[in-house]
């Protein structure tokens, strides 16, 4: 879909002004009312707000570009608005935004919005076109200059629906998607900018002068969301290496999936690589290339200094010894032990959670519309809709395990690891009755999973070392027969032994927990709830979290339900600060307090991070008192949770609904409190 499809006339705001980021964000979702993209106006707007909550969309240079994919949408579209006195989005390099798109997109549609933002943020890095944007004197000249600029870069909506599309243009170069030339297929859909290509306004096709026969430099882009940035990395590096004289080109690793994929023979050629990136990318095919690493940031802002140090000839070579982050002396930060370990099991329950969080709602509905006095005994499954709902959730539910080992496993060797760290954390769920000393079936449990997740993953890694001596002809039949052939089996070997005492540990900490007084459980209600705000989303947030979840699956519903309450104060109770002790916070900081009431009830404790980073003395102490005893009073009312996630948008299925709600409350209250007591006013 092109930008000038989405973008009606009706959408477009020239010559605006916003006295803030607040009222630049109502005015542009009055424009995409205008536009007739919208059913809900207020929840579009609560969907933009909870995205800058997580942080701000500015992109930089006075460019912004929110967003929102949200149930609110009645159809995919874009608003814009030039405001050229600027407006403060707060923009990591401090500039005012005065030329922001606004992107909406239907919560069941597909990514449409994330197309837009990859298009517009690559047009964006062009040289003249944000000034062409926000010098345009009507909606007609605006809506020309983006036709005008996609066309010349993407081609004519004729050439992008039809055959030409992903075909290079009479088999010449790199401007199509899969032309065969010397240096392999060009892959994605993304013209070579980089390549010394001939510039038209009319016309994509390259002169045949112009044709490149290699690429000196090959570059790969990276962020964690995959949107924006991963683009804007690639375009600016392309575009900079042009000016330079030196061909690049650039594989973008966004959201939608690779694109641009380099080739065997590209990579072959090529001078040096460039990984500008802030998550792992695929990188055994870069062994034996020097390899520079850098955050994706550096690939905006320092294209001129990467370049010229990837042509210096003095970048390491990189060798890949089976893991993702290869000790090969190129740069980049070395984790400690810990530090793995800690990577590799938030890999695992970040691929988990989907599932926990997707069949424990479902769970939860099927007793929200299930009829007890049916048959108490079979509750859950009395009516037919209640039956269906349970199965799929409990179905869902049930991978949590073998999911949870098989991305730790994955985390740690790679591709062949999520075989065996799968089959190894089945084996944990389904658990055994061999190899135990006490007889019985045994429930390894959460435990057993983790401990299967890094068996499986080490040896994956043990084998790859040990597999190194075989000779080059197998190298082949590796990921295909041995790893997988052996990793099972010794994975499955070494679970099955040791589920008997993953059980033992296991089933002790349920006993202990279930037989705890009231009294103890509030105090573990208000331990684990103080940990979710001591890094609100650091480790020991994690810790918390993560014993939460597990005790789901043991049944303990008690321990998430206290686990989400205090991981919801921190957010609330700063933003009940930033409205009833106006004085002790600036204008700015007032602006974000409000949109942490999204964050808080959404139960995205990260939202407090800003102002904890700005005055941790203050803030983290307070929000520990008010989730603490969020967490604490949780316990007191016996409330219960299957679904370890929504914040508040899951209060229905709840257990105790409404001394949930006043757990959190009464939490966020006190912590505003004492936030207020302990902060000074502002001068």
């Amino acid at each position: 879909m092109r930008i000038t499809e989405l973008l009606k006339q009706e959408s477009i705001g020239l010559n605006e002004k916003a006295e803030n980021k607040e009222q630049a964000i109502d005015k542009l979702v009055a424009l995409m009312e205008a536009g007739g993209r919208l059913k809900d106006k207020a929840g579009y707007k609560a969907g933009i707000l909870a995205r800058e909550g997580l942080g701000s969309t500015a992109i930089g240079e006075g460019i912004a570009i929110p967003h929102a994919k949200v149930e609110a949408v009645a159809q995919p579209g874009l608003a814009a608005m030039v405001l050229p006195e600027g407006v403060d989005y707060e923009a990591f390099d401090g500039s005012l935004a005065n030329l922001i798109f606004m992107i909406a997109a239907p919560a069941e549609g597909a990514d449409v919005h994330l197309e837009a933002l990859a298009r517009l943020s690559t047009l964006l890095m062009n040289p003249g076109f944000k000034e062409a944007l926000t010098a345009a004197k009507s909606k007609e000249e605006f809506l020309r200059v983006i036709d005008e600029a996609e066309t010349a870069r993407f081609g004519t909506a004729e050439e992008e629906s039809g055959p030409q599309s992903g075909a290079a243009e009479e088999g010449n170069g790199p401007q199509g998607g899969a032309a065969q030339t010397e240096n392999g297929p060009q892959t994605g859909n993304r013209p070579q900018t980089g390549a010394p290509v001939a510039e038209s306004r009319t016309s994509k096709k390259p002169t045949a002068e112009s044709i490149p026969t290699g690429y000196r430099v090959l570059a790969v882009t990276a962020c964690p969301t995959g949107i924006a940035h991963t683009y804007m990395a690639a375009e600016n590096l392309e575009n900079t290496a042009k000016k330079m004289g030196i061909a690049l080109k650039a594989e973008t690793d966004g959201s939608g999936g690779a694109q641009n994929v380099l080739t065997r023979s590209e990579i072959a050629g090529a001078d040096a690589i460039i990984i500008a990136a802030d998550k792992n990318v695929e990188m055994a095919r870069f062994d034996g290339k020097p390899v520079i690493m850098v955050p994706v940031a550096d690939g905006i802002h320092k294209a001129e200094e990467l370049i010229n140090r990837a042509v210096s000839g003095t970048v390491p070579v990189y060798r890949h010894d089976g893991q993702k982050n290869a000790d090969s002396g190129v740069e980049e930060n070395k984790d400690s032990l810990g530090r793995s370990i800690y990577k590799h099991l938030m890999n695992g329950v970040s691929h988990m959670l989907p599932f926990v969080i997707g069949g424990g709602i479902l769970i939860a509905l099927a007793f929200l519309f299930d009829d007890y006095s049916i048959d108490p005994s079979n509750f859950g499954k009395n009516t037919p809709l209640a039956a269906y709902l349970k199965t799929i959730g409990e179905q869902a539910f049930g991978m949590m395990l073998p999911i949870l080992a098989g991305f730790i496993a994955m985390s740690i060797g790679d591709r062949p690891g999520l075989a065996v760290g799968l089959v190894a954390g089945l084996i944990a769920k389904m658990g055994s009755t061999f190899a135990n000393p006490a007889g019985g079936d045994v429930n390894a449990g959460f435990l057993g999973a983790l401990f299967a997740g890094f068996v499986g993953g080490y040896i994956v890694l043990g084998l790859r070392k040990l597999f190194e001596k075989l000779p080059k002809s197998l190298e082949g039949i590796k990921p295909v027969l041995l790893y997988p052939v052996i990793g099972i089996f010794l994975a499955a070997v070494v679970t099955t032994f040791v589920n008997p005492y993953m059980g033992m540990i296991n089933d002790g900490l349920t006993h202990f927990l279930n037989g705890m007084g009231g009294t103890s459980r509030i105090v573990l209600g208000m331990v684990l709830g103080g940990m979710m705000s001591i890094d609100m989303g650091g480790p020991f947030n994690k810790a918390a979290y993560v014993f939460g979840t597990a005790q789901l699956a043991e049944g303990n519903f008690e321990v998430m339900a206290a686990v989400m309450a205090g991981g919801m104060v921190p957010p609330i109770a700063i933003a009940l600060c930033t409205t009833f002790f106006k004085k002790k916070f600036t204008a700015k900081e007032r602006q974000s307090g409000i949109v942490n009431y999204v964050m808080g009830l959404s139960f995205i404790t990260e939202g407090a991070i800003p102002f904890a980073a700005q005055d941790p003395l203050r803030v983290i102490p307070s929000c520990i008192v008010g989730s603490a005893l969020a967490g604490g009073l949780s316990m007191a009312f016996g409330c219960t949770l299957r679904a370890p996630h929504g914040g508040i948008f899951v209060l229905p299925t709840i257990g105790n609904p409404l001394l949930y709600l006043a757990a959190v409350v009464a939490g966020a209250v006190a912590g505003c409190l004492v936030l207020g007591a302990l902060k000074k006013n502002v001068e």
